[in-house]
């Protein structure tokens, strides 16, 4: 019987995974792309701030089910939103600059990594200090804040051009047609009909949210039953599986501008979807679950600590590749990065490995 849930919960994740990015898609971020435009963002700052937030929605969600759901799960949704982190940073920007090599202005590159690298700070503190009280959440929840405030005026205080083509753009899609691919497949004839004509952009923004969030509850319960019935780790499981798996719409529309020319906006997302994932990701959840019930999260610094490590590690080799080659990263700093991320699912395998 176990090992029939086993099966069913694998088919669940992998169909959860293909919802999220169908619905991410062609749905969520094109309906981000709307509302940045009618904001008049740029292209990086629309991927550092709405886009960010957007794409991350999974991670989000399973974070506040995980910390919410009785059983104490949290390692679930602290483990998807760094293993996230891990994958944004080093298996994005590494694939961004396979695909085109980026010439980068240095100021929006700046801002975000310099915003990346005081969050991770600021999380490293949390998990050495072994616990998340209402005084981390609030921290994490308003630092995020202060984030948006900054890369809003960011321009004013170091001013660069932005060419007209960097502002992010309506799409020309043919009179009724859908957010959805011309050419229909079975999943996406259900979600067509489940979602309106994109010029109603903001109930397509809700409705994409509503599904994102019942994936993740599928998300969060699949990985219990697979932890519970062969003996891995939840841990494991959200660094790895879930938290490559809801990154994969990420990966996606990061791809997708790159190839653009917009190597920026496809930085800025990775990056800026990090900041979305720690700051608001985990101190959302946390202060809910604080105010509900109280007292203070204990959190197991231990096994995080080399998923910590990898993140600073990335920071600071992605902004030694961008100081040496001006701004640039190309096929061979995309590649390292890549490789760097496959030594550290080894690591984790083999934690799991050591365990038996």
């Amino acid at each position: 019987m176990d090992a029939l849930w086993v099966i069913i919960s694998f088919i669940g994740i992998l169909v959860s995974f293909l919802l999220l990015w169908r619905v991410t898609k062609s749905f969520f971020i094109p309906s981000l792309d709307i509302i940045a435009s009618k904001l008049r963002m740029s292209s990086n700052m629309a991927g550092a701030t709405l886009m960010a937030a957007g794409s991350s929605a999974p991670e989000l969600s399973i974070a506040v089910f995980a910390v919410l759901r009785p059983g104490e799960h949290l390692e679930i949704g602290l483990g998807t939103i760094i293993g996230s982190a891990v994958f944004n940073m080093l298996v994005i920007v590494g694939v961004v600059a396979v695909i085109k090599k980026a010439v980068l202005k240095w100021q929006p590159i700046a801002r975000d990594l310099l915003s990346y690298f005081i969050t991770i700070i600021l999380l490293s503190l949390i998990m050495l200090n072994g616990s998340i009280g209402l005084l981390e959440s609030l921290a994490l929840f308003f630092m995020y804040i202060l984030y948006i405030v900054f890369v809003f005026f960011y321009q004013r205080i170091f001013p660069y051009k932005i060419k007209p083509d960097e502002f992010v753009e309506e799409r020309d899609t043919p009179e009724n047609q859908s957010l959805i691919a011309r050419k229909i497949k079975p999943v996406d004839r259900f979600l067509q009909w489940l979602f309106p004509d994109e010029k109603y952009y903001l109930p397509v923004f809700f409705i994409s949210i509503l599904i994102i969030s019942g994936l993740s509850i599928i998300l969060v319960e699949s990985t219990i039953i697979i932890s519970e019935a062969i003996g891995i780790p939840e841990i494991f499981i959200a660094i790895t599986i879930i938290a490559v798996g809801t990154s994969i719409p990420d990966l996606i529309s990061s791809a997708i501008v790159a190839r653009q020319g917009r190597g920026e906006m496809a930085i800025s997302n990775a990056v800026g979807s990090n900041v979305f994932d720690i700051l608001v990701g985990i101190g959302l959840p946390a202060l809910i679950f604080l105010l509900i019930n109280g007292g203070t999260i204990l959190v197991n610094n231990e096994r995080f600590l080399p998923s910590i490590v990898v993140l600073f590690g990335s920071i600071l080799i992605i902004f030694v590749f961008l100081l040496i080659n001006r701004w640039k990263l190309g096929i061979k700093e995309g590649v390292f990065l890549l490789i760097i991320y496959l030594l550290f699912i080894v690591w984790e395998i083999r934690g799991v490995w050591l365990m038996d």
